[in-house]
């Protein structure tokens, strides 16, 4: 079964389907929550979250824009409430040892590529945890998780003018951050190679 019949199957109260989407799922939806909450407690804690909603409202899941296109808004949502809530509760934005886990292409550097590259893990996380909420999210979903602009359009509920304006922003402002910082400033293209990533990478 794919994962669209999967939900439906479990839409009408079929708990083998809904596991069988958990282990399908599970590791994914951690992993963006914890891009976008530097934390691996919250990130269980929101992978929870969603997983939960998830069940709640499969009854009126129709499978519009994917079973998990439709997961990942709710783990966006669930991500981004986390982080209103520490910063309500601490003042301000706070990711747990100033780093968000990111992963760079490993070609076998040499140690001191190996010590450039994790100054710039360092610098592009730090860059990262300044953010705003909403443009963190949208380069973790195109840069990282690698969805298409549509993806994400129907995982955040934007139209597509609204997330291509907004990542355009996000790469912008984080490019300005590691200018600023002295840091590499070319990590993300100006543009998107549109023929790279997941073979031809959709607009």
């Amino acid at each position: 079964m794919t994962p669209d019949e999967l939900a439906r199957a479990a839409a009408k109260g079929d708990i083998d389907a809904f596991e069988t989407l958990l282990g399908l799922y599970q590791n994914k939806v951690y992993g963006l929550a914890l891009r976008m909450c530097g934390s691996e407690e919250d990130a269980w804690d929101v992978a929870q979250e969603a997983f939960l909603a998830a069940w709640r409202a499969l009854p009126g899941f129709r499978g519009e824009s994917g079973f998990s296109t439709w997961l990942y808004r709710l783990t966006a949502n669930a991500a981004i409430d986390c982080l209103r809530r520490e910063k309500k509760r601490r003042g301000e934005l706070s990711i747990e040892g100033g780093e968000l886990p990111l992963s760079l292409p490993d070609a076998g550097p040499s140690p001191q590529e190996a010590a450039e590259g994790g100054e710039l893990r360092a610098a592009v996380n730090a860059a990262l945890a300044r953010l705003t909420d909403q443009h963190r999210t949208v380069l973790i979903l195109r840069e990282l998780q690698e969805l298409s602009y549509e993806e994400i359009a129907g995982a955040l509920s934007l139209d597509l003018g609204t997330v291509k304006s907004r990542i355009s922003r996000a790469r912008k402002a984080l490019r300005k951050i590691l200018l600023e910082d002295g840091n590499l400033s070319g990590y993300l293209p100006s543009k998107d190679t549109e023929q790279s990533g997941r073979g031809a990478r959709r607009p």
